[in-house]
């Protein structure tokens, strides 16, 4: 996989993670259906945030990673 596909695809996990997060907050807060189920719902809130969390953060670090890598490569090559 290239750098660009991998990048693109990263992106897009990171994209994914912030609308789970979001959608999270707004069941959590706005939704009263999950409110009206109790436990259940708060267990259904907080499994959107929390996957989202697990999807956006570290595709973050690793695509800071790839990021820094291909400066210091690029820096390397114009000396």
């Amino acid at each position: 996989m290239s750098d660009a596909s991998l990048i693109k695809l990263l992106k897009a996990v990171i994209c994914c993670g912030l609308c789970l997060i979001m959608l999270g907050i707004y069941l959590h807060n706005w939704n009263h259906t999950i409110e009206a189920m109790g436990v259940k719902g708060i267990i259904i809130s907080a499994m959107c945030v929390a996957i989202g969390m697990a999807m956006s953060l570290p595709t973050k670090m690793y695509l800071t990673f790839i990021l820094v890598k291909r400066e210091a490569e690029n820096n390397l090559q114009d000396k």
